[in-house]
């Protein structure tokens, strides 16, 4: 759910004929708020109602997001391991269930070596590995990436007020959006890294810490019933690290020339252009709330 602040509109010619309202940020605006929207309400629903069933929501909406990064990386001339990708993702996520943090780590670490041997042997025992080292490690970057950090996030659930934890983690990245999407439309001069996110300016990151580290402090107050200083806390290192994680999401599409890792989602691009600063966050939002409560 990354904002998309804008620092200074390109003009540009448009197409004859009516096209699609785009926002500053160049996207279909209707169609986002739509989308966006109902996924919100999903979550909202599962996770008060059914929390037991954010695994499911988790798993399959991150096996779909590993294939689309998978995808990207092999048109990009990466080829990763994608069957031990997609079965060691879901043995990550869903090892947290009985087994907790060690849990998850054995099954990151059994699927690290499953990789490496599936790239080893993956031209036959006659011929040598093509790319190994390249492809291996674009591998154990969308495990890490994707579902390991997941993990985190599904594993919160299973705690004291797990869907407060979890809604927490929700709300908390909204308000970072909103907040930096309108402060970097309307006052976004200044570019943070222009060379790899030209569109997000220090107004813009100034808006999500104000909005990110206020919705913290109200939600953690009155949703987790916890003390108001754990969400002054929680909200500035959330906003932080979420905001690294939609840049790195942005230097890796660089890296690869592509706009979007998806289609799936109108106005949104794919699953994973949704997931790149919630992934982080949700390690966050973790592991704060779980030192701090």
């Amino acid at each position: 759910m990354a904002a998309e602040d804008e620092v200074a509109p390109a003009a540009v010619d448009a197409p004859d004929g009516p096209a699609p309202a785009k926002s500053r940020a160049g996207r279909n605006l209707p169609a986002a708020i739509a989308v966006g929207a109902s996924l919100g309400i999903l979550v909202i629903l599962v996770v008060v109602f059914v929390p037991k069933l954010w695994y499911v929501v988790v798993a399959v909406s991150f096996a779909v997001a590993t294939w689309e990064v998978s995808k990207r990386l092999r048109d990009g001339g990466r080829h990763v391991a994608l069957v031990p990708l997609l079965v060691g993702g879901q043995a990550v996520i869903w090892s947290g269930w009985p087994w907790g943090t060690t849990g998850i780590l054995v099954a990151f670490v059994t699927t690290v070596l499953v990789m490496m041997i599936w790239k080893l042997l993956s031209q036959g025992r006659s011929a040598a590995p093509i790319n190994y080292l390249q492809d291996l490690a674009a591998s154990v970057l969308v495990l890490a990436w994707l579902p390991l950090l997941a993990a985190f996030g599904t594993l919160m659930v299973l705690q004291p007020h797990g869907s407060a934890r979890v809604l927490t983690l929700m709300i908390v990245v909204v308000c970072s959006d909103v907040g930096g999407y309108a402060a970097g439309v309307l006052f976004g001069k200044h570019p943070m890294v222009p060379a790899i996110s030209p569109k997000k300016s220090w107004e813009g990151m100034a808006g999500s810490l104000v909005f990110g580290t206020v919705g913290a402090v109200l939600i953690v107050h009155y949703l987790v019933d916890a003390a108001w200083w754990v969400g002054a806390v929680l909200g500035p290192v959330l906003v932080i690290c979420g905001t690294l994680g939609d840049l790195v999401e942005s230097q890796i599409k660089r890296d690869l020339k592509i706009k979007d890792m998806g289609t799936l989602l109108p106005g949104h691009g794919g699953i994973m252009d949704r997931l790149d600063s919630l992934l982080p966050s949700a390690f966050v939002v973790w592991a704060v709330l779980s030192a701090l409560l």
